[in-house]
């Protein structure tokens, strides 16, 4: 196990900047999400530690010991591709001890990391198999397996999950998520389902066009985005968002104009805001209310109407506001499309969001980040 430490790492190629002033602290043990969409340079990132990119400019760290120039043999790192790479004539013990023999590992030391890794994945009844009678979850768990009998200091997935159905994605995401409390190790794992962040993350790191947008443990993320990109990237469905401008603000409260000729007053830090300024009301689909009582509501028509069983997403055209607004409701809710339907706004649920995508400071705590 070790701490990965990048310092002002860049990645160029010819004109083209794929990655910009990455400054990230990783800590031994850690379980780290890249996450970001596609073209963010979440990949590249994890093949610079790999190894198998060139940093163009900066300093990446494995425990105390700047690895820059280092093969990616000697980086005591294991990973994880998104494709399987198995071979398909070699059954599942001969797949996991290949990298070992080629490493001239002794045979009894190959055949206890072999058994060890099998036990952790449950493959022990599946090591005499060939790859095509394997299950494409079966066949991941092989693939971590090979990597695990190396015992390197740090495990890289990159997308990992991708090529599996959706309920083999649940399985092996609990399966990864279980696989590092019991080694305890140091993993940095890619890929751009935010779900898959959410869920499997000690901490999160969102990738925006080459650069780090926000660091940070999940429900921060979620309930505290440090810009609006972050904001409309984690989360499903992603966050409404509202133009809307400025009337008054201090560093207690931000009172804002809405579509409609209508304000509410927000308990956000306005200190830096100023009268007239266009900003961005943020507002979460769960979080709109369907009650009279709330600060503000505005009339909506239903557009479309997807029912999920145990929720409701209702889509809805507000006069004033471009786009589509997104309500998540109970899976019971009987309402249907060309429906009118109120959407209540309550001012401690909402997020503020200037033109330059940064968010001003929510000063409403909400209960469960620190969980």
């Amino acid at each position: 196990m070790a701490s990965v430490t990048l310092r002002n790492v860049y990645k160029r190629f010819g004109e083209a900047e794929v990655t910009r002033n990455v400054n990230l602290d990783i800590q031994n043990g850690e379980f780290v999400v890249f996450v970001g969409p596609s073209g963010c340079g979440k990949s590249t990132l994890l093949r610079m530690i790999a190894g198998l990119e060139d940093i163009t400019e900066g300093e990446l760290y494995i425990g105390n010991d700047k690895v820059n120039d280092l093969p990616p043999k000697d980086r005591e790192v294991g990973m994880v591709f998104q494709s399987y790479a198995l071979y398909p004539h070699m059954n599942v013990a001969e797949n996991m001890a290949f990298g070992l023999k080629l490493a001239n590992v002794k045979r009894a030391e190959i055949d206890r990391r072999v058994q060890e890794a099998a036990r952790l994945l449950q493959l022990d009844n599946l090591l005499e198999r060939k790859p095509k009678d394997l299950s494409g979850g079966q066949r991941q768990r092989v693939a971590i397996g090979r990597t695990i009998v190396r015992e390197p200091a740090v495990f890289l997935f990159d997308e990992p999950l991708s090529n599996l159905d959706a309920s083999l994605r649940v399985q092996m995401r609990i399966e990864i998520s279980s696989l590092h409390k019991r080694l305890g190790a140091t993993m940095i794992y890619v890929t751009h389902d935010q779900v898959e962040a959410m869920t499997m993350a000690d901490k999160i790191v969102a990738l925006d066009n080459g650069a780090i947008a926000q660091v940070g443990k999940p429900l921060e993320l979620y309930h505290y985005p440090a810009t609006r990109f972050v904001a409309g990237f984690i989360g499903s469905p992603k966050m409404n968002f509202i133009d809307c401008e400025v009337v008054k603000a201090d560093s207690q409260e931000v009172t804002v104009s809405m579509p409609g000729a209508t304000e509410i007053t927000l308990p956000i830090n306005g200190a830096e805001l100023t009268s007239g300024e266009t900003v961005t009301l943020g507002i979460r689909p769960e979080h709109f209310s369907s009650e009279d009582d709330c600060a503000l509501t505005m009339q909506g028509e239903v557009n479309v109407v997807e029912r999920l069983g145990y929720q409701t997403l209702v889509h809805l055209n507000v006069e004033g506001v471009d786009g589509i607004l997104t309500m998540r409701t109970e899976g019971t809710n009987p309402v249907q499309e060309g429906h009118a339907m109120v959407l209540g706004i309550k001012p401690e649920m909402c997020h503020l969001f200037r033109q330059d995508g940064t968010a001003c400071p929510r000063l409403f705590k909400e209960p469960c980040v620190d969980l």
